[in-house]
């Protein structure tokens, strides 16, 4: 038997579509309900925005976005940290057909000009402090102008073909270059299925997300899918320390949590209360999570954790879910509505064979393409993940195909981070390779050649790189392992260094 599952297509997504339209109407969810909360913490108070104000305040940013000369189809590059006014300009501008950029808050000036050479956006909404790239005569739209938008006249919504370009985010390519991934409004109309596949979330949860509005994970899963649906969605504000999550989870009735693997490890180091009496689960993903600490929440919670695997280009689609739990040891089975398959070659690799995680090129949570090349036509979409697939659909992670790096949920391409750091005084060469440090935490490591020091180069790559990208560890080497044909043996690195290193469990 061939290692396919697919139970069928899911409903089409209606046509004429616009993916804010979609996420306004909540569901029929009433004006008066909360939409979003930001929890009381230790050093200040909370706040509360209903679906009411939530859909007053985008209909008149998305008329302020057209004030400022933005019409459908122009760019807008995302430069502010973790604060309301992100989802809000997000959904005005795909309101009204502008394409929105989200970019991760802590890039350099370096790098986000880089992105701007590739996007090449119309305009920039900024904060003020966040880097923007030097030397661009762009149009800068501030956050304070940002609100004074929201008494605005209401925008009308700009309705199309679902399958138009709504949103273009950026992941780490295999050749070190950032890819722009194109996605078409429908995407967010196929994430309805990761709702009973993987969240449970029904209009009654309550959703606190743990991560930078920037990243796919938390702008789909903890704010658009939860406002789709008509439930409420809470996020902590920037800078919240960890050690506060449970207290926040058991005082603001939390019905799911969702997290990457990195925060459930670093909340099980710190008291829980002793009940958290609305908590009926937790999600996690962004990469692999251990036992150790499904295990370690499960005890401390009474709660299970349910995993997905997903990547930038097609969102999640393998998880385990409450009314379908993933079978032990593995991440769980395709979502229905679904077509997933491992590889061996161009061709389905048998049951419990590994070979290379693909998603059907028709799903329509599936990228239009990357920004500037052809769109997709293959049948197939080779996510680069191994895996091998149970009969009964179930999937177990293997690994990367390739030397891409996880870092904290982000994918990093060692070529990106060898490339920023190759200018470091007194460095002769570089590999950069992810190590497995302990059980459950791998870690970014440099190994180089040459007269550097430690100091010299981590200050280097704090001015180079955004912090998820910067080395943890730096190893100095008298030479880099080369294949016969001359290509760097990235492998060879990570063998040696946890053939040679303890890896003991903090859990």
């Amino acid at each position: 038997m061939s290692a396919i599952f697919d139970l069928g297509p899911p409903p089409p997504c209606p046509t004429p579509f616009n993916m804010a339209a979609y996420v306004l109407a909540g569901d029929g969810a009433p004006d008066g309900r909360n939409a979003f909360e930001v929890p009381a913490t230790r050093t200040g108070p909370g706040s509360t925005i209903s679906y009411g104000t939530l859909r007053t305040h985008v209909r008149g940013i998305a008329t302020g976005l057209l004030s400022h000369g933005l019409r459908p189809g122009d760019r807008l590059l995302f430069r502010l940290g973790n604060r309301l006014e992100f989802p809000l300009a997000y959904l005005a501008a795909l309101y009204v057909g502008v394409i929105p950029v989200p970019t991760s808050a802590q890039l350099t000036e370096a790098e986000v000009a880089a992105l701007c050479d590739i996007c090449q956006p119309h305009a920039i909404l900024t904060d003020g402090a966040t880097a923007l790239p030097q030397g661009r005569a762009l149009p800068l739209i501030t956050t304070d102008r940002l609100r004074d938008m929201h008494a605005l006249p209401p925008a009308q919504p700009v309705m199309g073909d679902p399958n138009r370009l709504a949103y273009i985010i950026f992941t780490s390519g295999t050749s070190g270059s950032p890819k722009g991934v194109c996605h078409a409004h429908r995407a967010i109309w196929a994430r309805r299925m990761m709702h009973h596949g993987w969240y449970g979330l029904t209009e009654n949860d309550r959703m606190l997300h743990a991560g930078a509005f920037n990243w796919t994970y938390t702008l789909g899963t903890g704010l658009m899918d939860p406002w789709s649906i008509g439930a409420t969605a809470l996020v902590t504000p920037e800078g919240t320390p960890v050690s506060e999550l449970p207290e926040i989870i058991a005082h603001n009735n939390i019905s799911i949590f969702a997290a990457a693997p990195g925060v459930y490890r670093q909340m099980l180091r710190h008291p829980f209360p002793p009940r958290m009496p609305a908590l009926r689960h937790g999600l996690s993903a962004g990469e692999q999570l251990p036992a150790t600490i499904r295990a370690a929440w499960e005890q401390t919670t009474g709660t299970a954790i349910h995993e997905a695997l997903g990547m930038s280009e097609c969102s999640t689609f393998i998880s385990g879910s409450p009314l379908r739990p993933a079978p032990e040891g593995s991440s769980g089975r395709p979502q229905p509505g679904r077509r997933v398959a491992v590889l061996d070659g161009d061709a389905p690799a048998a049951f419990d064979t590994p070979g290379e995680l693909a998603v059907a090129g028709s799903d329509p949570g599936l990228m239009l393409g990357y920004l500037g090349a052809q769109p997709l036509a293959q049948s197939w979409f080779r996510t680069g993940d191994m895996a091998q697939m149970a009969p009964d659909g179930a999937i177990t992670y293997l690994g990367r195909a390739d030397d891409m790096m996880n870092a904290g949920g982000y994918r990093v391409s060692p070529l990106d981070v060898e490339a920023a750091m190759m200018h470091a005084p007194g460095l002769t060469a570089c590999a950069a390779v992810e190590v497995q440090a302990t059980t459950d935490t791998s870690l970014i490591a440099l190994y180089y050649t040459g007269d550097a020091d430690e100091q010299s180069l981590r200050r280097h790559a704090e001015e180079k790189l955004a912090r998820y990208k910067q080395p943890r560890l730096y190893i100095y080497a008298a030479t880099l392992p080369y294949g016969p044909n001359g290509k760097l043996n990235r492998r060879a690195l990570r063998d040696s260094y946890e053939a040679n290193h303890d890896r003991n469990d903090p859990a």
